[in-house]
């Protein structure tokens, strides 16, 4: 009888092993695109609140008038988004000046919040 040489090649443990590596390698970087993907997102939703908040900031302040105190919701479109901007407008300790605090939301979600302190022209 004569003994039979050991063709190449991998054993199931081995091949086991080895998908059991390239699923772990697959999983995290698809966790890390996941990761990046929401990071841009945010970072896109966080540029279109403060254009927003922005503009009626800057409506106010070319008012010719003072604001009037109290709380007030406008709706704002940037680049296809709909957003809500809540403005509250609080009187300070100095009756001249005025806190004008712009609070954006996407669907209800807070984004970003601005304030300024408005003064008497």
């Amino acid at each position: 009888m004569t003994l039979r040489a050991r063709q190449g090649g991998f054993t199931l443990v081995e091949v086991l092993v080895a998908l059991g590596i390239v699923a772990i390698a697959l999983t995290a970087g698809l966790q890390a695109t996941a990761a990046l993907t929401r990071n841009a997102q945010r970072q896109s939703d966080v540029l279109l609140a403060q254009l927003c908040a922005e503009n009626e900031l800057i409506k106010i302040r070319l008012a010719k008038q003072m604001p009037g105190v109290g709380d007030t919701r406008a709706s704002c479109e940037q680049a296809g988004e709909s957003l809500t901007v809540a403005l509250a407008v609080r009187a300070t300790p100095n009756p001249n000046f005025l806190r004008v605090d712009a609070q954006v939301f996407k669907l209800e979600v807070p984004v970003l919040r601005l304030s300024t302190i408005v003064g008497r022209f």
